[in-house]
């Protein structure tokens, strides 16, 4: 059994990302209960809707789940702190050093895994002690780092000079790219925008249309020069702030309008390249056994190669 499997205690190596305000209750469970696991957001800032959140999963599922924490996204300690005493087994931390939470996690004997974009974090924090890593390459959606270096060669990079388990995120959405990053050294995979596209995600459906119509360069790297920089699906208001070069932080205060309303233009529709790669909306269950099975096909093909 692999690491990630043994800390998590999950069927299937696949994790939800923590995707803000989508990643609830209603996501999170679907993809615990089909085996993969579940994560709970906590980056939208509202913290007791997200505390009421991870409290209906035990009503939802008997099976293993997580909660991701965004350091520098977080007010106070009183979510970390709410997390110690849970009963929550598993979290991601991101955006900033995990250092101050790693002692009360450990103590409340919690595994934690922190998200990385190069080479250089990685390192810092398998010094700091965490559990594994995340490894988030370029072409994933969100917040990225803007040097962009592709999962592809990040994950080997990290792979010779940490043994650590490895989550590989960006530009995986099924069991072709589940194979590759096993191949490189990951042992679990990450996967975000093939989550949006997900009949069990809240998100309007005129967002998860925007996805499967999407062509494989249907997204801007936007906000490159300052912070935060982010991927997202390319759009009439994302074109602007593209070309400008710069994106205002209010873009994001309409978010919801975009993600729940379903107006488009209202903000950023935060998706990674793997849009190009999606052409329909699946359940929880059937994208995870969908990508299980392509992994195992793809690995049986590989091991009758012959040179």
């Amino acid at each position: 059994m692999n690491r990630f499997l043994q800390h998590s205690g999950v069927q299937y190596p696949i994790i939800q990302a923590p995707m803000g305000w989508m990643a609830r209750s209603q996501l999170a469970s679907a993809v615990s209960n089909a085996g993969g696991l579940g994560i709970i957001e906590t980056s939208s800032g509202e913290t007791e809707n997200c505390k009421a959140e991870i409290e209906k999963m035990v009503a939802l599922t008997d099976k293993p789940f997580g909660v991701n924490l965004p350091i520098m996204f977080l007010h106070d300690d009183s979510m970390l702190k709410f997390i110690c005493e849970s009963g929550v087994r598993f979290v991601t931390t991101s955006a900033g050093s995990p250092k101050k939470f790693l002692a009360p996690l450990k103590e409340a004997g919690i595994v934690v895994y922190h998200a990385v974009p190069s080479l250089d974090a990685a390192l810092k924090c398998a010094d700091a002690g965490v559990d594994g890593l995340v490894v988030e390459g370029g072409e994933g959606g969100g917040f990225k780092n803007p040097e962009e270096v592709s999962t592809l060669v990040l994950l080997q990079a990290i792979a010779e000079k940490v043994d650590l388990p490895l989550v590989a995120a960006g530009g995986i959405c099924d069991g072709r790219g589940m194979a590759a990053a096993f191949a490189l050294g990951a042992e679990a995979v990450q996967m975000g925008t093939r989550f949006v596209a997900c009949a069990e995600n809240p998100a309007h459906e005129n967002y998860k249309q925007a996805i499967i119509n999407a062509p494989t360069d249907g997204t801007y790297m936007l906000n490159k020069t300052s912070t935060p920089c982010v991927r997202a699906l390319k759009t009439e208001r994302t074109a602007e702030y593209f070309s400008a070069g710069k994106m205002p932080m209010e873009a994001f205060m309409t978010i919801k309008d975009l993600y729940f309303g379903g107006d488009m233009e209202a903000s950023i529709a935060l998706a990674g390249q793997t849009a190009g790669l999606i052409d329909d909306v699946k359940s929880a269950e059937q994208i995870i056994q969908d990508t299980i099975t392509g992994y195992k096909e793809i690995c049986a093909r590989m091991n009758n190669t012959d040179f």
